[in-house]
């Protein structure tokens, strides 16, 4: 964080009005000031920020529970809405500070207004949206946020033959926003709008700190040495920069180092050693001892600005084959601080449909993450980049996180509008994350590369530009201190000519039959990223999302097809209730006739194959060096893989 005063938060309460898209092209002009807002011909509520505009809805009760019965279905009858949101605030400036409108998420496409003048337009949720030093007026301001809708925003974009994405989700070819809010098999589609996140205005000096990161270059843990390398970019106005000095200090426990450098220009970078060191460590190899991190700017001994942020001291590396065969003669594994690490992993997916609503869940995900004692999660590519309450836990905790970009199941344009788009998110992101150690790898995406193998006019995965030059180069630039895998599974020059069973890391789905089927027992994965079971909610779960005289039995039942999840009502279009029934079928023989002893059969069905996969995993680690299990909880009331539902229920 930047030395600053107390920033002016715009969270609350603001007018939140709605319209169909029909209706707006008939309205001849743009609302921009809060009496436009307030004049648009429609009804008026409470807009909740952060939120989402549904969620303002159902508490006015104008909607049903979307995560009810089918209602997530009927709600699509509202995705081709323009939302505004709009409000008035008091704003005095301060004396040698610059302000900053600060935009945590939008989602998505959205125009921004400050007193009746467009400041800004935004078209990433998945990223802060960041406005220098708008025109704020002394005393009484307004602020006006139009969202588009984004699937009619998408229409006006091309696209080709050779791209490749779900039947529900060819809009996030072109939009930069979570994609499973267009439908997945975990997920329902809501595609949703609102300012999930908060909204305030910062103050930093005019001579700030733009950037500072500070990377661990080597560690001799036995000597307990580390060589470090500090980078700073910084925002200067004088002339001499002589007159400048940058700082660095660091304490953990009894140990300590300090360093500064004269400034001989507005960016650079300097390595320094230190002895004493305590390391981070993932959980099962030591402790994760965290340093506070002090960086100043000063000028002639006078501090201008400061920032402060936690550090671990460690490195981490990846040694891969591209494949491997049936004696697992193949690599795939870490080494933290120059120690192999034996990968046990839970996927990490969306909180909740509704992304606002994400932060309120962490706290009992978290004490779920402990439970289960793992030392890894994976965040999925379908998800967003998550709060910073789980990135920081993982670093209290020692949890390693495998962190994927947001693409997923698709193969996305090359086309330079696209890519630029993807750099500067990435950009974002990485400068976001970067200096938590919990963060182990950057992925490209999930299963992009896989995807391509399903197409009967079969794309070379290694023509994707995306995750082989735009975020390639993006983290030569920006983070070169962690591995990156350009995709999960990745399917390299090496490998694309196998069939994908050889991959070294792998994603095992396949025919999803008994647990201790060939399939998984043969598996020559020496890493696998993705691998679950299906296991029914326990029956007071159901009862809160499928009405009671409605839940058995599960054959052609509208209300499980919906919660399995299809965006449509038609028998076979997701298949998971049916594979839910063949695999209690394949341990049992039978099929119980009552929910209880199904959803009981169900979830024992679940936790013997979930033993069977990590044990199978653990016994073999000689050859193999982790398992990362889909996963620990639903982001919505379903029928699922996750061994806790919506609800926190195991």
């Amino acid at each position: 964080m930047h030395t600053s005063s107390k920033p002016v938060v715009l969270d609350g309460i603001w007018l939140m009005k709605y319209i169909k898209n029909s209706d707006f092209q008939k309205l001849g002009y743009i609302p921009a000031t809060y009496s436009q807002v307030e004049n648009l011909p429609a009804k008026a509520y409470d807009g909740k920020v952060p939120g989402n505009y549904e969620l303002d809805l159902l508490r006015a009760g104008d909607i049903e529970d979307p995560f009810f019965g089918t209602n997530a279905i009927s709600m699509q009858r509202m995705e081709s809405n323009h939302v505004f949101y709009a409000r008035r605030f008091t704003y005095t400036a301060e004396e040698n500070m610059l302000p900053q409108l600060v935009f945590e998420g939008i989602d998505t496409i959205a125009d921004i207004y400050l007193n009746g003048r467009l400041i800004g337009h935004s078209e990433n949720m998945l990223i802060p949206y960041i406005i220098d030093q708008p025109e704020l007026l002394e005393g009484e301001n307004e602020l006006v946020v139009h969202i588009m809708p984004p699937g009619i925003h998408a229409r006006k974009a091309d696209y080709s033959t050779g791209h490749m994405a779900g039947a529900f989700n060819y809009e996030t070819l072109r939009l930069r926003k979570s994609p499973h809010m267009f439908g997945w098999d975990i997920m329902p589609r809501l595609i949703s709008a609102g300012i999930f996140r908060p909204v305030y205005i910062n103050h930093i000096p005019v001579e700030h700190i733009r950037q500072a990161y500070l990377m661990t270059v080597s560690v001799d843990v036995r000597k307990r040495s580390a060589r470090m390398q500090f980078f700073y970019d910084l925002n200067i106005e004088g002339d001499d920069l002589s007159e400048y000095t940058i700082s660095v200090k660091g304490v953990c426990r009894d140990s300590e180092f300090e360093q500064e450098r004269r400034i001989w220009f507005s960016a650079g970078k300097f390595v320094f050693d230190f002895d004493g060191a305590y390391f981070w460590w993932p959980k099962g190899y030591g402790e994760p001892n965290l340093y506070h991190v002090t960086v100043q700017l000063k000028r002639r001994a006078s501090v201008l600005d400061t920032r402060e942020f936690s550090l671990g001291v460690r490195t981490v590396s990846l040694t891969r084959t591209s494949t491997s065969d049936q004696f697992l003669n193949g690599d795939f594994h870490f080494k933290v601080n120059g120690e192999r690490i034996f990968i046990l992993g839970t996927n990490f997916v969306p909180m909740d449909a509704y992304h606002s609503r994400d932060r309120e869940r962490l706290p009992k995900a978290c004490e779920l993450l402990e439970d289960i004692g793992c030392n890894c999660i994976r965040i999925w590519g379908g998800n967003i980049y998550e709060d910073d309450y789980l990135y920081d836990f993982c670093d209290r905790k020692g949890i390693l996180i495998w962190q994927d970009f947001i693409m997923a199941c698709a193969f996305y344009p090359g086309d330079e509008k696209f890519l630029a788009a993807l750099k500067n998110e990435a950009v974002a992101a990485v400068r976001r994350l970067r200096q938590h150690p919990s963060i182990l790898l950057w992925a490209g995406d999930n299963e992009c590369d896989l995807y391509t193998k399903l197409e009967p006019f079969s794309v070379d995965p290694n023509r994707n530009r995306a995750t082989r030059e735009a975020l390639r180069d993006v983290l030569i630039f920006e983070d070169p201190t962690r591995p990156y895998l350009p995709s999960s599974p990745y399917i390299d020059e090496n490998a694309n000519s196998l069939p994908i069973e050889f991959l070294s890391e792998n994603h095992l789905w396949g025919p999803r039959d008994y647990f201790k089927s060939d399939f998984f027992k043969n598996s020559m994965s020496i890493f696998v990223s993705e691998i679950g079971y299906h296991g029914c909610p326990g029956v007071p779960s159901i009862k809160k999302f499928i009405p009671e005289d409605e839940i058995w039995p599960w054959q052609n039942n509208k209300y499980w097809i919906a919660h399995s999840t299809s965006p449509e009502i038609v028998p076979g279009a997701i298949e998971r209730i049916d594979l839910m029934a063949r695999q209690v079928r394949e341990l049992f023989g039978i099929e119980p006739d009552t929910l209880e002893l199904f959803a009981a059969a169900s979830q024992i069905s679940q936790a013997e194959a979930l033993k069977f996969f990590i044990e199978m995993f653990r016994l073999s680690r000689a050859k193999r060096s982790g398992i990362i299990w889909w996963n620990l909880i639903d982001g919505w009331p379903q029928f699922s893989d996750a061994v806790v539902d919506y609800y926190y229920e195991k």
